[in-house]
């Protein structure tokens, strides 16, 4: 492990993001298993919020899918999110994650787009959509 990754995931246990992922798994009866850069995964996640492929807190990466969903693209944008949690000193994350989806909601209509933290983790890599910002969509009168 790369001692990046060795420090976030020293940081997020500290700062309760990565016990309340577990605790969230646990709650969600996902299976967890040590994963790549630090990060626990946990599959089979049944509760059906949020709704997303993937999800993190902390460094726990929360999926309903089974083995192998988490990989490539989207286990570099999950990762970032780690990090995030990491600059974030943890739990104030969720409420600045749930106010920049408001914020991405209110300029576009969709809660990614312009969401500040799934821009810097990499919209793209997260398999969300580009969306304009209201006042610069084409009016077809």
């Amino acid at each position: 492990m790369r001692r990046s990754h060795r420090i976030r995931q020293v940081v997020n246990y500290l700062n309760l993001s990565t016990p309340l992922g577990l605790l969230i798994a646990r709650l969600g009866r996902a299976r967890t298993r040590r994963g790549e850069r630090g990060l626990v995964y946990a599959h089979g996640y049944r509760i059906p919020f949020p709704v997303a492929g993937a999800f993190t807190v902390g460094n726990v990466v929360l999926t309903k899918h089974g083995d192998g969903y988490l990989t490539g693209c989207l286990l570099d944008h999950e990762s970032r999110h780690a990090t995030q949690y990491a600059y974030c000193v943890g739990l104030p994350m969720l409420v600045l994650y749930v106010l920049a989806s408001a914020v991405s909601y209110v300029l576009c209509g969709h809660p990614a787009s312009w969401n500040l933290f799934e821009r810097m983790a990499g919209l793209d890599d997260g398999g969300y959509p580009r969306v304009h910002p209201r006042w610069r969509r084409s009016r077809s009168v």
